[in-house]
């Protein structure tokens, strides 16, 4: 069943969504589309009086929640509902399986919760305000509006979408490629009913995902904060799933990830396999994440006037370009000891660099080409 619904993914992901910089304007003509499939409305307006959309489809009485882009530069999950939207809408060889998710599911997606961060491609929304710190204050109509809905629905699950940066790793060596989360719902993190019903739905996933991914799926650590909207649903009692979406590979557009995040969202639900597996020890052996990548990592560099031994960390930076996003290359940390790993590695052993044509570094300087000058060769 595995080969089968990656089959099926290559030949009808969807297709018309791709990249880093997802708006309201690009899911525009698919919520038109959609509309004679499933029950397309407005939740609510942003700020800046955005529309907020909402999908809701399926006749079950569980009750599941689910919004993406509640920060508005984390685009893959909204890529990834809109590819399990195709699925749920031309199931092929799963027409049984689908015909059973939506006899035994009612969902309602908000698949952009923040389109006004996701036009400006900030976390933030239009006031600076992270919509995952509101929610006991809903100081922000956004956090309003999906409280409202929250309310209203009395959902038995939420899955709550979001992207995760490529600086988290796994196991001290292996990038963080999907991670979960389900939530703790006191300091204590005690294993609440409303954990062990979200840790069940975890581990169907993960069934899956280790088939594909066995060393790329972590999980984040359950400390509580009752201002983020997880940990406040999960103190009412209902489980909630935080999903992020990371990095693998040079896969900085996230293509590749959207299809871990599909694929999870098929295993959740019986769609691509059945799977019920209820002991909590499943999840918590997933390992937790750390931040120890950066994109570029230079070891043993020699830097005037510093040991030789020295690593410079760089990161990409996201830039929105004329509608789209863009990478530069900034300098992120130089260490005496190589500490950190990256995604792309150079070791210089013992030797020296021109950054910009220049051997002057500080942090935060923007990178547009590195020299090894030992060896004659430009690295990037």
């Amino acid at each position: 069943m595995v080969m089968k619904i990656i089959d099926w993914y290559k030949d009808n992901f969807e297709a018309s969504l791709s990249g880093r910089y997802l708006t309201l304007n690009h899911i525009e003509n698919l919520l038109d589309s959609y509309s004679t499939f499933f029950d397309i409305n407005v939740a609510g307006t942003s700020e800046n009086d955005f529309k907020i959309p909402i999908i809701r489809l399926g006749t079950g009485t569980k009750k599941v929640l689910v919004w993406s882009q509640m920060h508005g530069n984390e685009s893959t999950t909204t890529k990834a509902i809109f590819d399990f939207l195709k699925l749920i809408s031309y199931p092929g060889i799963f027409l049984k399986e689908v015909e059973i998710f939506l006899k035994s599911y009612s969902f309602t997606i908000i698949p952009i919760l923040n389109p006004d961060g996701a036009k400006l491609n900030t976390r933030e929304n239009a006031n600076e305000v992270d919509l995952n710190r509101d929610a006991k204050n809903l100081s922000q109509k956004e956090s309003r509006v999906l409280r409202k809905v929250f309310e209203e629905l009395k959902p038995d699950l939420c899955l709550n979408m979001h992207d995760q940066r490529s600086i988290f790793g796994l196991n001290g060596k292996f990038p963080a490629t999907i991670s979960f989360l389900a939530p703790a719902a006191n300091k204590k993190r005690t294993i609440t009913p409303a954990r062990v019903t979200a840790i069940s739905y975890i581990n169907r996933s993960i069934d899956l995902l280790v088939e594909l991914i066995p060393d790329n799926i972590g999980r984040f650590d359950d400390g509580y904060n009752d201002n983020c909207v997880g940990d406040f649903f999960t103190t009412a009692g209902v489980p909630t799933i935080l999903f992020e979406a990371g990095h693998i590979n040079d896969d900085y557009e996230r293509e590749v990830s959207r299809s871990y995040i599909f694929y999870a969202l098929a295993a959740m639900f019986n769609i691509s396999h059945f799977s019920e597996v209820k002991s909590k020890e499943h999840y918590f052996k997933i390992p937790e994440n750390e931040k120890i990548f950066n994109d570029v990592v230079l070891n043993n560099v020699y830097i005037s006037n510093e040991k030789p031994s020295s690593q410079i960390c760089l990161q990409y930076r996201e830039v929105l370009t004329r509608g789209k996003v863009t990478f530069e290359l900034v300098i992120d940390s130089i260490n005496e000891k190589n500490e950190k790993l990256g995604h792309q590695t150079f070791n210089l052993e013992g030797g020296s660099v021109l950054i910009n044509s220049q051997e002057k570094l500080h942090i935060g300087k923007k990178v547009t080409s590195i020299f090894d000058k030992r060896n004659n060769l430009m690295l990037i």
